[in-house]
């Protein structure tokens, strides 16, 4: 199960879905998509292949 824990306002939120985590937050705590296990289809690479993106966009949503 992928779990993103998100800090909002000073409070720690756990979220499973990337799609849920709000537009703007404080910092990002933890990262960690579902691991997909092999062999994997080519959709699966390229699903992997976006991890590090996601996690570059949601850093640049932190308040800073």
């Amino acid at each position: 199960m992928a779990e993103y824990i998100i800090m909002v306002n000073g409070k720690l939120n756990t979220y499973e879905n990337y799609v849920d985590i709000p537009e703007r937050f404080d910092h990002v705590i933890k990262f960690s998509p579902d691991i997909i296990p092999g062999p994997h289809t080519e959709e699966e690479h390229q699903e992997m292949d976006s991890w590090n993106d996601k996690l570059k966009a949601l850093m640049k949503r932190e308040l800073k």
